[in-house]
């Protein structure tokens, strides 16, 4: 076993997407228009795998978009997202503890993170990952708990290493959200997270971090879970 990078965030119960105001649709419309149609399609790597879920195949999608291009994702799909999860936060009384302040040390390191971001090796599906990240989020929804360790004691590493032994492998966990791509923009902002992990997993190159498993599951305290299995797998597709 080479490495385990092994992270949690919890996060509020937040409630499904509101219909979104026009200039939050703007701004996704915006952000598309950006991304040509083979940027697109090249991080589209989960597409035609049937056992991941359309939100299971975008937090894919989104994660190899960062990692063609930081800053034009900065500046598209997350702003964008950032304008969408403000609107939806207006209604709480601790608006200004949920909202994403554009001031604030994570979104600036953020910002200065992804500008190092250029043309990193895609990630890839697989489907044995997939059914180690489904068993984990079944578990924390049927046993009520919300971190690494499963119900009858097992790691990240005792998980994926009865499939993957002796390979580079991580894990990140997200809860409140359903849609793929806010799972995979609050995971990478890290808010709250002092070593920023899962940011630093979604971004990593040193560890040939390449192939993922991804998960989404109802949750009784976050309402969703999502579980995210990285490994490294020599000679895949890069």
């Amino acid at each position: 076993m080479r490495l385990i990078l092994a992270l949690f965030l919890a996060l509020p119960v937040l409630p499904l997407a509101d219909k979104v105001s026009p200039d939050v649709e703007n701004a996704y419309t915006l952000a598309n228009e950006k991304w040509s149609q083979e940027e697109l399609s090249m991080a589209n790597t989960a597409k035609d795998v049937d056992y991941l879920s359309q939100e299971e195949q975008r937090i894919i999608f989104y994660m190899n978009l960062i990692r063609m291009d930081g800053p034009k994702f900065f500046n598209t799909y997350f702003k964008a997202f950032v304008k969408e999860h403000n609107q939806r936060m207006k209604k709480y009384s601790n608006y200004e503890e949920l909202k994403i302040n554009e001031y604030d040390r994570y979104y600036r390191g953020l910002e200065i993170d992804l500008k190092k971001v250029k043309n990193f090796g895609l990630y890839y599906p697989d489907e044995t990952l997939t059914y180690v990240a489904l068993q984990h989020g079944k578990d924390m929804n049927r046993h009520n708990i919300a971190g690494h360790k499963s119900s009858d004691g097992s790691s990240p590493q005792d998980r994926i290493a009865k499939y993957y032994p002796n390979k580079a492998m991580a894990e990140n966990l997200a809860f409140g959200f359903v849609k793929g791509l806010d799972n995979v923009c609050m995971l990478l902002l890290d808010k709250g997270v002092p070593d920023l992990g899962h940011r630093k997993n979604m971004l990593n190159t040193s560890n040939g971090l390449n192939t993922v498993g991804v998960s989404i599951q109802n949750h009784p305290t976050y309402k969703f879970s999502a579980t995210i299995n990285f490994v490294g797998i020599p000679k895949q597709k890069n």
